[in-house]
């Protein structure tokens, strides 16, 4: 028996982890793209619970940046980053159910140099920002673009990074509020977790009727941290299959694949972002095993690991997970 068939998706979907129809969602289709997560746009589809959907998404920057002599502050329309694709919405979703998302592929999309990463004036982890005030002057504006395939991420003639790809920005609408897609919280959004990627599903909160699932900002590459603020970004094409888990409430984002389970917290501080993550992963534990939640505890104090996601956006991102082969 395959990990998916034993995954909460299979288990419990409405379709029961089948991929059932397919539809896509091209750059075109959309027409205007979203820069908050929220209930107050039309849907772009409507799909039911087991459909594949193959959806383009552009890069963080919308394609604007084309050059390395290109000035980030210059093109760059702030808060106008992260452009979502959607919103998807799933037939039979309401507030205090579950999606189930299954990740099956993330190419790049377009012409060479298909990468691009860059400084930008106060963003960054390690630089002043507008929420760590300092005197000092920004560092000075640069934008590399790089060549890049499903073989690998080519720095240099030097340096090939490898091709892990995956989606930076997923999550559902909120209930009520219209947050900024540069922002990650309860309902996922920008998250920047290198863990969403394919082969692994996630399951996000349903706030509002038909979820209205949202995706964009997909990484070709990045480390822990998303540390100068941007990633290897990329637009991408994206196979994503969607599920439905009625009644199965959660509070914040989860993931699981063939080794781990995870649960997602977003905060400033940090250790908040942890603590969120720790907590959700107590309560999944303590749910999956029949443990006391306090055994749960102590059980991941020897076995948890964290992940963490971004320490550069509005709120950070830490993933939380153990080994599937403790969930006995």
């Amino acid at each position: 028996m395959s990990w998916f068939e034993t995954s909460l998706m299979a288990k419990s979907g409405v379709a029961k982890g089948e991929a059932r129809t397919t539809h896509s969602i091209t750059i075109a289709d959309q027409g205007k793209f979203h820069y908050v997560y929220g209930p107050y746009v039309d849907p772009v589809i409507e799909v039911d619970p087991g459909a594949v959907v193959t959806v383009e998404t552009h890069d963080a920057f919308e394609g604007k940046i084309t050059s390395e002599s290109d000035q980030p502050s210059k093109i760059l329309n702030f808060p106008y980053l992260n452009p979502q694709t959607g919103p998807i919405y799933v037939k039979g979703a309401e507030k205090g159910d579950c999606l189930a998302v299954k990740i099956n592929s993330v190419k790049p999309r377009g012409p060479q140099p298909v990468g691009t990463t860059c400084l930008i004036p106060e963003f960054g982890g390690l630089v002043a920002t507008g929420d760590t005030a300092l005197l000092n002057d920004p560092l000075p504006e640069k934008v590399k673009k790089v060549r890049l395939d499903e073989n690998g991420v080519y720095w240099s003639d030097k340096i090939t990074l490898p091709y892990e790809p995956f989606i930076g920005t997923i999550g559902t609408s909120p209930e009520i509020e219209a947050i900024s897609s540069l922002q990650p919280d309860y309902y996922g959004g920008n998250m920047d977790l290198p863990d969403v990627a394919p082969g692994a599903i996630i399951y996000l909160p349903v706030n509002t009727p038909g979820a209205f699932l949202y995706v964009g900002d997909c990484h070709a590459v990045q480390g822990d941290g998303e540390l100068c603020g941007v990633a290897m970004e990329m637009p991408a094409t994206v196979e994503l299959q969607v599920d439905l888990i009625k009644g199965h409430t959660i509070a914040w984002p989860r993931l699981e694949n063939e080794e781990f389970v995870m649960t997602i917290g977003s905060a400033r501080p940090l250790e908040d972002a942890s603590r969120i993550a720790y907590r959700e992963l107590c309560r999944l534990v303590a749910a999956e095993t029949g443990m006391h939640i306090n055994e749960a505890y102590m059980l991941l104090t020897m076995a948890g690991k964290v992940r963490l996601g971004n320490m550069v956006d509005p709120k950070y991102t830490v993933g939380a997970s153990i080994a599937r082969k403790y969930l006995v």
